[in-house]
């Protein structure tokens, strides 16, 4: 038995940006991110059960936003998808839109880089396929 832990975060101007509390801070959040680039780390933390032994690690992707217009950004605000994600936007919603590239993994910018997941099960000699 294992137990897995994760958390994202999104990262800029030395900055963590994490799920906007009010509306203003959402759109104070994706003001700055339009047309810049940011990081999303995700820590992994994975511990055998029965041992107690564990292992962890994390992931950097960088993702680039278009430049956003004021209207693009209320629209979006308007849907609520921005109020429960790190950095006030979803990649796996409509927060995909506003997105113009990506450097490393999808999953981790979703919120668990499947790839590392899958190396830190192997500490285990677990296998998934």
């Amino acid at each position: 038995n294992s137990i897995c832990t994760n958390n994202n975060t999104v990262f800029m101007d030395n900055q963590i940006l994490g799920k906007p509390s009010c509306v203003e801070q959402a759109e104070k959040m994706l003001k700055n991110l339009s047309g810049r680039w940011h990081s999303v780390f995700t820590g992994i933390s994975l511990i055998d059960s029965d041992t107690f032994e564990g292992c962890k690690d994390f992931e950097e992707s960088r993702v680039k936003f278009k430049k956003l217009t004021t209207r693009e950004i209320s629209n979006y605000i308007e849907t609520g998808e921005p109020m429960d994600k790190a950095g006030g936007y979803g990649i796996q919603g409509l927060g995909s839109l506003l997105v113009e590239k990506i450097q490393g993994c999808y999953y981790n910018i979703v919120g668990l880089p499947l790839f590392k997941l899958n190396q830190l099960f192997s500490n285990f000699n677990i296998e998934i396929i």
